[in-house]
This record gives structure tokens, sequence and C-alpha cells, in this order.
């Protein structure tokens, strides 16, 4: 069994961009209302982004995402390479890297459709 977290949004070529060209994301498929996109291997974990109000989706997939309650976690292998590069590129840091009492070390971010993005390296949980 596989999971996809799905995200109805009109900002599909923003949050692609996002997606590929900070966090390494790679596009599986892709047309003009729906996109699917997969992290790197061997670690392979999907995200799929649908446009609101398409013809061909049930009305349960029709309404956009308000932009509250939902967040990912991103586990890394090196969160501080990764803090470093989004740093560079001056992506917006909304929680400081830090390290938590339970072994996280961590930092957010947001994407184009306002979901908090943590990205993680955990010593009790490698990749």
């Amino acid at each position: 069994m596989r999971c996809n977290a799905g995200i109805i949004t009109e900002k599909v070529s923003e949050t692609k961009r996002f997606y590929t060209e900070l966090l390494d994301f790679q596009v599986v498929f892709e047309n003009d209302w729906f996109i699917l996109m997969a992290t790197p291997e061997p670690h392979y974990s999907e995200l799929s982004f649908l446009k609101p109000h398409h013809p061909s989706q049930p009305s349960l997939f029709q309404q956009p995402f308000d932009g509250q309650g939902v967040y990912l976690t991103i586990n890394v292998a090196d969160v501080d390479a990764v803090h470093a590069h989004l740093m560079n590129l001056g992506v917006p840091v909304v929680v400081s890297l830090r390290d938590e009492p339970w072994g996280d070390r961590h930092f957010s971010i947001v994407d184009p459709n306002g979901v908090g993005v943590d990205i993680v390296s955990n010593p009790h949980f490698p990749l």
C-alpha cells in the first residue's frame, strides 16, 4: 500500500516550482489541472496538487484548500545542509533551525498554498 497527500489549489504552477526547485521533488505526472510529484529515490513519497472546480472531479474534490490546518514533514539526511541551501536562496524560514528534546533537528518554511513544511533530521530515525 502507498499513500499520497493531495492539496486542491489554484497555485499548481507555483507549487511545482517550490517543490521541484527548492526541495528536489520530481514530477511523476502532470497535465493542465493536476500534478503528481515525488521525493527522490530511495525514500519515495508523493504529493499531488489539483486545481479546484475541475469538471472531471466529483464535488468532494472541488473546493480549494483554505491555507490552514495542514502541515508536511520532510525527513532529510542532513537538515543543516538543506537549511544552508534554502537560506542561500533567500527562502523565508518561519521556524528557526533548532534541536528538540525528542531528537529532532528541524526548521520550517511555508509553501505557496500556506502549508507549513517542517524539514527534519532525527538520529533515531535515519534515512
